[in-house]
Formats: structure tokens, sequence, C-alpha cells
């Protein structure tokens, strides 16, 4: 089944994994501006009428964003979902090399043509067992080779019994006290004692007026659909794809992002009225969902 499989994934090598993209915006200077700021460096040369992009965004104009990639090729897609067939669902991102040929300006409209250049396995490593692939993006500038972009990810299938636990919340000081209120069964928004706006989710400090005081409202559990999305790719083994995801607007005016339950997938209508439930996924966590109520559903 291994060398069936390492033919098949050999087949990818050398095909196309982007056809003929375009950056979705040119060089420009306020990104290369955030970038500066972000990884404070001040070099001249990133600055000014004669500036250069930093030689290591390469990578950044390539980007298809939240959006995706939308030169993407079948053969790609086909590839990442041989591996999901053959259990590799989990990916890591594992090294990149690139070489600059040719300098970036502000201006510049960058052009992008991406191979699979190999698909290596299978490998063990700590987090499970997987393959590797490595594209190379050939990245222009107005038709100038300005450098070669290798990436190489990870697909692998994840070891032992915790890829069946949902993944854990990130609990901190700001939002201790929320995620006390759902282990009690109540979903808590925070409410500024000074402008007495309300907020969620949770922030230190007011974005109204800026106040650091605040307490507590404990919501009704009702809302309605504002907004939601439907779950396909990648699998996750503690989901069950397709899923609904809601962007739900309570009673009292703010919106939280929930589990749809109670209606299948593909029955998900915007403006749809929902109740407030509390899962227990384990012994550990405990999250809010949101059901439809059975007249809408």
């Amino acid at each position: 089944m291994t060398d069936d499989l390492a033919v098949r994934l050999k087949a990818y090598e050398g095909r196309p994994a982007v056809a003929g993209a375009t950056g979705k915006d040119p060089v420009n200077a306020p990104m290369i501006r955030h970038w500066c700021e972000a990884l404070g460096d001040t070099h001249p040369a990133y600055t000014g009428p004669d500036a250069v992009a930093p030689p290591a965004m390469l990578q950044v104009w390539t980007m298809g964003g939240l959006s995706g990639h939308e030169a993407r090729t079948d053969a790609y897609q086909e590839l990442l979902a041989l591996l999901d067939a053959a259990g590799c669902t989990s990916v890591v991102a594992t090294d990149c090399e690139q070489e600059y040929l040719l300098p970036l300006r502000p201006g510049d409209t960058v052009t992008f043509d991406t191979v699979v250049e190999s698909v290596t396995g299978p490998k063990s490593t700590r987090l499970g067992s997987g393959w590797f692939v490595t594209t190379r993006t050939d990245i222009r500038a107005d038709g100038r080779l300005a450098g070669v972009h290798r990436f190489r990810i990870l697909k692998y299938a994840p070891r032992g019994t915790r890829k069946e636990r949902r993944p854990r919340p990130v609990i901190n000081r700001d939002n201790a006290a929320y995620w006390e209120g759902v282990g009690r069964h109540e979903l808590l928004v925070q409410r500024c004692a000074a402008c007495r706006a309300l907020r969620f989710p949770w922030l230190p400090g007011c974005p109204d007026c800026g106040s650091p005081d605040w307490d507590t409202v404990r919501a009704s559990g009702e809302g309605t659909v504002f907004s939601y999305v439907v779950l396909h790719h990648p699998p996750f083994p503690a989901f069950d794809p397709p899923y609904a995801v809601g962007l739900i607007e309570l009673a009292e005016g703010v919106r939280i992002v929930a589990d749809l339950v109670g209606v299948p997938y593909d029955k998900v209508r915007i403006g749809m009225p929902v109740r407030l439930e509390f899962l227990r996924c384990d012994e550990e966590l405990t999250v809010p969902v949101f059901r439809v109520r059975e007249a809408a559903a």
C-alpha cells in the first residue's frame, strides 16, 4: 500500500501547483512600512523615493490572504486530497529557502508560477508519520525573474489519541472569568463600568471609552444567525465535516462565533432564530453552541 501511494504521489512532481498568478497587490510602501515596523528594521534602503522592499518579503507579494489562492491548480488539490485520504490530515510548515535575483520596488507588479518540486516519504516524525511536499515558486517583477521561493510542508497523521480532542481555548487573565462562566453554563458578556457599553469577545479595556473597569451581564441565550460558514476542508478528527459555524447576534446586541446544531449544515440561513446550549466535549472542556429553533428548521 505504501509503495503504491509513493508511486501515485511521485507522479505529481513537476506538475504545476499555481499557474499564471498575479499578486493581489503591487509592491507598495505601506506594506513595506508595516513589515519594517513589525520587525524593527530601520534600514534606510526601505524608505524614501528610491526605496526597495526587504528581500525577505519575497513571499509576501504572492500570498493569497483569507480569500485563498485563486490560481491554485487541480493537480495540487488532488495531491493534498490523496494525502488526506491516506490519513495525513494535519499539516505543518517546516522550512523555506529563498533566492534573490532582483530588488522589488514600490509599483512593481508581481506574477508567479509554482510547481511541485518533490514529494518525499513516508517519514516518521514526533508529530506523526507523513510526507514532505516541497514547492518552488518563480516570482517575477514586471516580467523579470526577481526571486525563487521554495516552501516545504509536512502532511502527517497525528500520533496518539490527542487528535480526537477538541482544541483547547487559550485562557488568560483577560478571559478567565468568561470560561469560568461557561463552566457554570452561563454566557457572560462584558459591560464597561464607565460608559456601560457591552462588548464581546472579552477585552482588557473598553474600545469605546478606554476604561479598564468592567462587570458582566448574563446573556439570555436568545439570538439570530447574523452570518455563517460551512466547513468542508481541511478535515480534523475532532469534528465531522461538513458542519456549520455561525456568527450569532445575541439579543443583547453583541455577536459570538459558535457551532450551529439542530439543523443540517445546508439548511442554515441568515436570520434563523437560535437558542444557547452548552456542549460538554470531554471531561475538561465545555463550549457554548447554538441550536436552531424547531420552528425555523
